[in-house]
């Protein structure tokens, strides 16, 4: 049953994550949302299967537990995230396919969080506009190309190291549709109900409470499926139908609040950050808004020249350096 798991984040990973990172919260969850977006929608390009964009996913997700966000250009983490987690299934992208999508997905041509809602049921209409524009604008010569493939070799092997070469996961689509079939909602088309739990999984992707990084899979796929009934009015067994699944109330209420508010969130974050509805964000603009903060960049940020800052460990002991010279006084 170990590959019908996955290994989670700790405590301590996510206390770290909130409270000695140098990125605030909001522009952490901002960086984290459109990128996973991007990867989704580079995938939807690349014609690989959801289950590959998914589990590419998944694995930038882990891999900025360990890593700074700011380390490196957000685009090319996922670039690098995508072709990894092909490059080791059944459906590999070659260097080429994969920077020509993402130069155009990041160019002005693209229609990528342009679009009227950034997640949600038309979502994937944004990548359905046949205007292209203006080629010019996304056309990778062969020293652009060289460079980005340069840069998505090397972030793979970064990768790989702080994962410690498990790029193993669960996803729990598979799970949902047998639920679905042990369940067997009469009232309802199956097929309906079925595209939107799916929807729901998809959707948690997105999510910057990190659901695929602190819950299992089951309890992810018996919260899509709750959600999708609820939506759609199906009637579901009056019992706890969901501790047969090995979820309790209350895994499977914080699941749902944080699939179904999403959207919500992503609308509001549109609306205050005009920069979401330009196009893809960069580091450049994230460093530029904690600047405008009185925040300086640093802590394995990969800032430069004078905004470095000491990291967290030196900090604490100069901090207690100090509090000892002060108790001998």
């Amino acid at each position: 049953m170990a590959h019908m798991k996955n290994p989670l984040a700790t405590p301590d990973q996510l206390y770290q994550r909130t409270s000695f990172s140098a990125l605030p919260s909001d522009l952490q969850d901002m960086i984290f949302f459109t990128t996973q977006v991007l990867t989704q929608a580079a995938g939807i390009l690349l014609r690989i299967p959801q289950s590959v964009a998914s589990q590419a996913g998944v694995v930038l997700a882990r891999y900025w537990l360990v890593e700074s966000p700011l380390s490196y250009e957000f685009s090319d983490v996922s670039a690098a995230a995508l072709f990894l987690v092909a490059k080791l299934g059944a459906h590999p992208c070659p260097p080429r396919d994969v920077c020509n999508v993402y130069a155009y997905l990041l160019s002005p041509s693209s229609p990528l969080f342009k679009g009227g809602n950034i997640v949600g049921k038309g979502e994937g209409n944004l990548l359905d506009d046949k205007d292209k524009g203006d080629p010019s604008s996304y056309y990778l010569p062969e020293n652009a190309y060289a460079t980005f493939r340069s840069r998505i070799l090397a972030l793979e092997s970064r990768i790989l190291y702080s994962l410690s070469f498990d790029t193993h996961v669960a996803l729990p689509h598979p799970l949902a549709i047998t639920y679905l079939q042990a369940l067997d909602f009469l009232s309802v088309s199956k097929t309906q109900i079925s595209a939107l739990t799916i929807a729901y999984l998809n959707t948690a992707l997105l999510s910057p409470q990190l659901l695929y990084l602190t819950h299992q899979p089951n309890a992810l796929a018996v919260a899509a499926i709750y959600a999708a009934a609820r939506d759609i009015g199906a009637k579901m067994p009056e019992c706890t139908w969901w501790e047969v699944f090995d979820v309790d109330r209350e895994e499977l209420g914080f699941l749902v609040v944080g699939m179904r508010s999403l959207e919500g969130w992503a609308q509001k974050q549109k609306e205050e950050h005009e920069e979401l509805g330009k196009g893809m964000i960069t580091r450049a603009f994230i460093e530029g808004e904690m600047r405008k903060r009185g925040l300086r960049i640093g802590n394995g940020s990969g800032g430069t020249g004078g905004d470095e800052v000491e990291d967290e460990e030196a900090a604490m002991m100069r901090r207690m350096d100090e509090t000892i010279a002060e108790l001998e006084e």
